[in-house]
């Protein structure tokens, strides 16, 4: 469920996974400014504050929660979540005219609802019933909107501004935004901001040099190879492969 790095911060509407991105300490010394990124001075100070909140709250409760939790039932938490999403990426899928994805997206849903016991075991994807997931962000871009400056914003990490007008429909498309019962809606909430950020206990490893631009320039890389649908070539974290700067990867995998 958990395919690296950027396929969490890459869930722009998941807050979960954005502040986890965010969570990764700023450390390193400024590079030449990137025209994607002329907010940096006020982004930068986001993502310290950001860091804060994933330092002493976030990240402590993601390590006691993988502590205590099996795996088993740590990755049915995910999945479970996951299969909610679903019905976000089946409608949006819809509305860029992607019948096909729709239909795997409400396909996985249904499976995975009843065979997979609630969405606990993701039984479609053992029968090789995969799509691509899709969200307001990218639905904004297949219609020819523009993703504007890079933003990082308080609590929720990576974005820009298409994907931050995309947020509000992304939200008002989740499951767990109907739940009438305040204690159980935020209860689920904390839980699937702790299993996702418990998921990047490994990866955030990887990230050397200066944190900010590695966040930001990975996010961006793969959030275009979303919104495009891979036209832009491979996926550029399938492997270890990334494409970076040498200053942004030295000693990448050290130790």
């Amino acid at each position: 469920m958990r395919q690296g790095l950027t396929r969490w911060v890459g869930r722009g509407a998941l807050a979960l996974l954005l502040v986890a991105s965010a969570g990764c300490a700023t450390s390193g010394e400024v590079q030449e400014r990137n025209p994607d990124d002329p907010w940096e001075g006020f982004n930068r100070k986001v993502f310290a504050f950001n860091d804060v909140i994933d330092r002493y709250a976030l990240k402590p409760a993601a390590r006691g929660y993988r502590f205590i939790t099996p795996d088993p039932v740590e990755t049915g938490v995910g999945n479970f979540f996951s299969n909610l999403g679903e019905i976000r990426t089946a409608l949006n899928s819809l509305l860029q005219g992607k019948g096909t994805n729709a239909s795997v997206a409400t396909g996985r849903f249904l499976i995975n609802s009843t065979v997979g016991i609630g969405g606990l075991f993701d039984v479609a994807s053992r029968m090789e019933v995969t799509g691509r997931e899709e969200d307001f962000g990218q639905t904004l871009g297949a219609w020819g909107v523009g993703e504007g400056a890079y933003l990082v914003l308080p609590l929720l990490g990576p974005s820009t501004v298409r994907d931050t007008a995309g947020l509000p429909v992304d939200m008002y498309t989740y499951p767990t935004t109907y739940v009438e019962d305040d204690e159980v809606r935020i209860g689920l909430t904390a839980l699937r901001v702790i299993d996702a950020r418990a998921g990047l206990l490994d990866q955030e490893e990887l990230i050397r040099g200066d944190r900010y631009s590695f966040i930001r320039d990975t996010w961006l890389q793969q959030r275009r190879f979303e919104v495009s649908d891979g036209e832009q070539g491979e996926d550029p974290f399938a492997s270890e492969e990334f494409d970076f700067d040498d200053a942004d990867l030295d000693d990448a995998f050290a130790d």
